[in-house]
Parts: C-alpha cells; sequence; structure tokens
C-alpha cells in the first residue's frame, strides 16, 4: 500500500529533462525558467484576449496574425542566441536554443490551427487554399520545414543524424526566409513589420558571418546595425517600389524625418545594437558574479 506521508520521491532524468526551468543536469535555473516564461507569455495572453473577447470583429483572424508574427518573433529570439553567447562569452546560453525553437513550432502550428477554424475546419477547402494562394503555400512549406527541425532537435536524434545534424538545421536560415516572405506578402500594404524583422534577420547573419569578431565588439555591433538598419530601408522602398503605387522615395525619405516616428531602418539598428548595454552589463554586473561563481567550483546556467 503506497503511503501518502513522509519525503516524495526525486523526480526521473527523463522528467527532469522535459522542465524548461531546469537545465541538462537538473538543476533549477533561473535565466531558462525566464526564457520559458517570455517565450509562452503572449501566447498566453493571446488566449486570454481571444477568450474574452477582446479580439475585435474578427478574433479568430485576429489571433491568427497574432501567433504567426510571435512565430517570427521568437524565431528571430533562437536565432540570436548563437550570436549574443559569442559577443558576452557565455557557452552555456546554447542551452536555450532548443527551448526557444520548440516554442516557434508550437506558436506555427497554433498559427495554422486557427487558420484551419477560420476556415470552418473543412480539410479540403483549408488545403484547396493553401495550394492556390501563393503567400499560403509559402507559409506552409516554412511550418513544414518547422516541423522537421523540432522532431530533431532531440539528443537521439542528434545521436542517430550525426554531422548530418548541423547541416539540417542549418535549413533554419531558409525556413526564416520563407516565414518573411509570407509575412510580406500576408501584409500587402503596411509592410513595417516584416521589414524590422527582416532586417533583423541579415542583422543576425551578419554576426553569423563573423564582422564582429573580425571587427571588434563595439566596432563591430555598431557596423552591423547601421547596415542592417540601411538594408531594412532598401527592402522597403524595393517593395513599395515593385508592388504598389505608393511613392517609394518618399517613403525611403521618411525615414530621416523624425516627425513620422521611429520608422523601421531606426528600430533595425536599436534591436541590432542591443549586445553593446548587454556587454557593459555583464562586464559591471555579470563578470564578477561568473569569477567567484568559478572559484568555489559552481557551474552557471543554462
Amino acid at each position: 500500500m503506497t503511503s501518502f506521508h513522509g519525503p516524495a520521491a526525486a523526480p526521473s532524468p527523463a522528467l527532469r529533462s522535459l522542465s524548461p526551468w531546469r537545465d541538462r543536469r537538473g538543476r533549477f535555473c533561473a535565466v531558462r525558467l525566464s526564457a520559458f516564461v517570455a517565450a509562452a507569455a503572449p501566447a498566453g495572453w493571446i488566449a486570454y484576449a481571444l477568450a474574452a473577447g477582446q479580439l475585435g470583429a474578427e478574433p479568430i483572424k485576429q489571433a491568427t496574425h497574432l501567433a504567426g508574427t510571435w512565430t517570427l518573433y521568437v524565431l528571430m529570439a533562437t536565432l540570436a542566441v548563437t550570436p549574443l553567447k559569442r559577443l558576452l562569452a557565455w557557452p552555456r546560453l546554447a542551452g536555450l536554443r532548443r527551448m526557444l525553437g520548440l516554442a516557434t513550432f508550437c506558436y506555427a502550428a497554433a498559427h495554422l490551427v486557427l487558420y484551419a477554424v477560420g476556415q470552418g475546419g473543412d480539410p479540403g477547402r483549408i488545403a484547396g487554399e493553401i495550394a492556390s494562394r501563393t503567400y499560403l503555400t509559402i507559409g506552409f512549406a516554412a511550418l513544414i520545414g518547422l516541423a522537421v527541425l523540432a522532431a530533431t532537435s532531440f539528443d537521439a536524434a542528434i545521436r542517430r543524424l550525426g554531422r548530418t545534424w548541423k547541416r539540417l538545421h542549418r535549413a533554419a536560415y531558409g525556413v526564416t526566409a520563407l516565414g518573411l516572405l509570407h509575412f510580406f506578402l500576408q501584409a500587402k500594404i503596411d509592410v513595417s513589420g516584416p521589414v524590422v524583422l527582416t532586417g533583423v534577420f541579415l542583422g543576425l547573419m551578419a554576426h553569423r558571418l563573423g564582422v564582429v569578431i573580425r571587427l571588434g565588439m563595439a566596432a563591430g555591433t555598431l557596423v552591423v546595425a547601421a547596415a542592417a538598419g540601411l538594408a531594412a530601408a532598401g527592402i522597403e522602398y524595393a517593395w513599395y517600389a515593385g508592388t504598389s503605387g505608393i511613392p517609394a522615395g518618399q517613403v525611403f525619405l521618411a525615414n530621416f524625418d523624425l516627425d513620422h516616428g521611429l520608422r523601421p531602418m531606426w528600430i533595425v539598428m536599436m534591436i541590432c545594437a542591443v549586445p553593446l548595454p548587454l556587454h557593459a552589463l555583464k562586464a559591471l554586473s555579470g563578470l564578477p558574479g561568473r569569477l567567484a561563481a568559478s572559484r568555489t567550483g559552481m557551474r552557471t546556467c543554462p
């Protein structure tokens, strides 16, 4: 007969590994918990707003758009882990990639499910729409790519695939490009959101090419931020010039008139410059703690 008194049994290693707030050794990690809460909070808000009727006249459509947008936000955060790991000299930060990558797939799956609900749940109609509308076909291809990456993100798949695993997961960059193109095509008129995310993506690709490492932390980060911002402005100009009757030149020049508010170019620059204050903060507060931990034999998470 099982007793309900006395100390509870310790969770198994498999159960500990599934806890997003624990590291690989099963220890609690505040950084991992913070990342999990940050990734899950938008989903909770969307669900609450949908249930409370706070998403306007077309709540399912609005929830679908929000889930799709947050798919790209969390995907960008996932791609940013490796550059931040290098810039902050914090190798164990890489432990967040799997969690954020799986969160990205969950948002993408929710995006599809909400779209299906909006189409009445009719499989034939849904398949027909995806096949006949280019932006839906592209988005569905991106979702399939995310599903493959999510399914092969676990230790068993990494062991089975060996060297092939790294080549497969480089497809994340192509999947991101497809997702951004889907966002552009869906946005139609106001493409500020897709332009910002595309500029940030280009900045992350510049980090992958080692621009910051070759130029140094401060100079390299500023160069990447400026180049990504200008690239975003160029993409915005090209989009309006090629797909609409809106004067593209005026849109480009609006970037230099702050009376119009912060345009995508400046937003991209500020986002891509985030490593600078993070590096300064680490130098002022994080580094002494890490040094002290190393002297006492402690480990830092994640």
